[in-house]
């Protein structure tokens, strides 16, 4: 497994990836758009504004991915066959490797990535009911801070 920079022509894959990632494993979020609206989500709105890193496995194929700019995780799925491996550490690795406090969201039934947030010493500030959001489903905004890094 490596881990890479990802490019606009990943986005397609990536964008499958996530919504096979979602119908797997959080089955409670409706689906509010279909695949092509994804693609073109992907490419054009988060592409653009976001740091992706790619966890391909040994035939080039996307495991997993994150997408995130330096204060915010936006996007954290891996592929439901490569969960609980350590991918996700691994790129959630990236996003805290130059980073001094990061945030994200992710649904309170989501307990899988609650506790793999807090493993990585993310802690839950905000807990809401889901009104904001666009699948309307309660949700939990996590943050993390760096610890006893001298300059």
């Amino acid at each position: 497994m490596r881990l890479r920079r990802g490019q606009l022509a990943d986005m397609a894959p990536l964008a499958r990836l996530y919504r096979e990632t979602v119908r797997a494993s959080l089955p409670f979020v409706p689906e509010r758009h279909g695949p092509s609206e994804d693609v073109s989500s992907f490419a054009e709105r988060l592409f653009p504004s976001l740091e992706f890193w790619v966890g391909e496995d040994a035939w080039l194929r996307p495991m997993g991915y994150i997408a995130f700019r330096p204060d915010f995780i936006e996007h954290l799925f891996l592929a439901p066959a490569h969960q609980g491996r350590g991918l996700g550490a691994r790129l959630l690795g990236k996003a805290m490797e130059n980073a001094e406090e990061l945030s994200l969201w992710t649904f309170q039934q989501n307990l899988r990535a609650r506790r793999f947030y807090e493993r990585h010493g993310f802690v839950a500030v905000l807990e809401t009911d889901g009104l904001d959001n666009q699948e309307q489903i309660p949700d939990v905004l996590y943050r993390w801070r760096r610890t006893g890094r001298t300059s």
